[in-house]
């Protein structure tokens, strides 16, 4: 029996005892999914305490753990020390950013690249197939990537101030790749990864399907407070770190040099693993120093040329330092993943006769023409990014809701991700949505769907 009574009792989750079967804590997780399914449960509402729902429940606080672990692994809530259990914020939003949309509807959600270069790479695979080394490039190779590849990714990294060798080079097939690479081998199930509050949704996704759990970290003025992540990373126990610095995705800031060198002193002093995103690093300016080189044997920083050269031919560089480098060849190893060579010689071809440099300044400059559209239409909006963004910030007026704009937008013909999709556990965010300003087919279309954009926002 119930210690207390809970007739009159106010709880914000009653589950009924007489649906719960062995074993117990199983059936409770599942009640617990199904009533945040049915909207029983909302976004962000706070779970009663564990000892409090034992007590309801009559059941052992055990039982109550076991189930709150179960739903967490699966992303559904969100604990943090002191302050609760919580339904996860994007509990209700599709972890799927490809968007299937039909032709009737134009795609701002996805961020796809400019792919009017492609025909650039077209020209380069034909005078690559006449060549006669070519059958070197369809067999198998090195599970890392070969040699000659390998030195081309140091002097493309060089661009970007990563200074490499080809000893801590690896090649994947594009960032969701490297991604996975680095967190079978080096994290566990159950371990935490701090990110910002609002994050790369397939990371969130991939950290959910291993069971790592993401831990929110404390913004100020879009960046961290260096003067509390000291304790928290101790408190919560967090191993790593996952950023990016440059271009995040989806609110558009870059950090500072200050801000960088604050935090690499507290990745070194925690002895944190960052794993740094530079997805975006070709567009910042040449004197931007990443992260990672300012805690290089902490740092695994993932260069991915989908968005910079060829979106289709899948290849990023990874850097690791020494002492990762042998768990990330297993890794490599044990899920077999090997990138095709012929894939990274159109692209290292492409560094070496300095086509990659031609592409990535025709792209900036196309993104510029866009970007200024968006500064033209949503001109009395408040919209985070610069003018070389492949996708902006757009903050919406506090009475409108995310979720709902998306809906909306879509109703209208436009597709938009609100800043739903990118919340990390209970993270409190101003709604806002991103748009993905690269991704209409030309400049006629984007513009048709920023006007749609803004008058939504008058409708609202």
């Amino acid at each position: 029996m119930p210690v207390n009574s809970f007739d009159n009792y106010p709880m914000s989750w009653k589950p009924n005892t007489k649906d719960l079967t062995p074993p117990l804590y199983k059936s409770l997780a599942q009640l617990l999914e199904n009533d945040i399914q049915n909207g029983t449960l909302n976004p962000g509402d706070k779970l009663p305490p564990q000892r409090e729902l034992a007590d309801f429940l009559d059941l052992n606080l055990s039982t109550i753990t076991r189930a709150f672990k179960i739903c967490e692994l699966k992303g559904l809530i969100s604990g943090t020390t002191g302050k609760g259990t919580y339904i996860s914020s994007d509990v209700q939003t599709s972890p799927l950013l490809l968007s299937t949309l039909n032709e009737d509807y134009i795609d701002m959600g996805a961020a796809f690249p400019l792919y009017e270069q492609n025909k650039y790479i077209i020209d380069l695979i034909k005078k690559l197939i006449k060549k006669t080394n070519i059958e070197n490039f369809l067999q198998y190779s090195p599970p890392i990537g070969l040699l000659s590849h390998r030195k081309t990714a140091c002097k493309y990294l060089r661009k970007f101030n990563i200074n490499a060798t080809p000893e801590n080079i690896m090649i994947t097939s594009g960032s969701q790749n490297a991604l996975s690479i680095i967190l079978m081998p080096l994290f566990a199930s159950g371990d935490k990864i701090g990110t910002d509050p609002l994050t790369y949704p397939a990371f969130k996704s991939l950290a959910n399907m291993l069971g790592i759990r993401l831990f929110p970290l404390p913004i100020n003025n879009t960046s961290v407070t260096y003067e509390n992540l000291d304790t928290i990373c101790k408190n919560e126990n967090i191993k790593g770190l996952y950023l990016i610095p440059e271009m995040h995705n989806p609110t558009t800031y870059s950090m500072s040099k200050n801000q960088k060198e604050k935090l690499s002193k507290i990745i070194k002093n925690n002895n944190l693993l960052l794993i740094e995103d530079g997805i975006y690093s070709y567009l910042s300016d040449s004197n931007n120093i990443p992260l990672s080189a300012m805690a290089p044997n902490h740092s695994l920083y993932i260069s991915s040329l989908s968005k910079s050269l060829c979106a289709g031919l899948r290849v990023s560089f990874m850097v690791v330092p020494n002492k990762y480098k042998s768990k990330i060849e297993q890794g490599i190893y044990n899920v077999n993943v090997t990138t095709s060579s012929f894939n990274v010689e159109i692209a290292c071809q492409a560094i070496e006769t300095h086509l990659s440099d031609k592409i990535i300044s025709e792209r900036k400059k196309l993104t510029l023409e866009r970007n200024t559209i968006v500064n033209r239409i949503l001109k009395n909006r408040t919209v985070y990014g610069n003018d070389y963004s492949l996708f902006r910030w757009l903050v919406l007026p506090k009475h409108i809701c995310g979720s709902k704009f998306e809906i909306r937008a879509l109703e209208k013909g436009v597709q938009v991700f609100c800043a739903d999709r990118f919340v990390v556990g209970n993270s409190k965010f101003e709604p806002a949505a991103r748009l993905s300003v690269c991704s209409p087919k030309n400049n006629e279309e984007l513009e048709h769907a920023l006007i749609i954009i803004d008058n939504i926002i008058n409708e609202m």
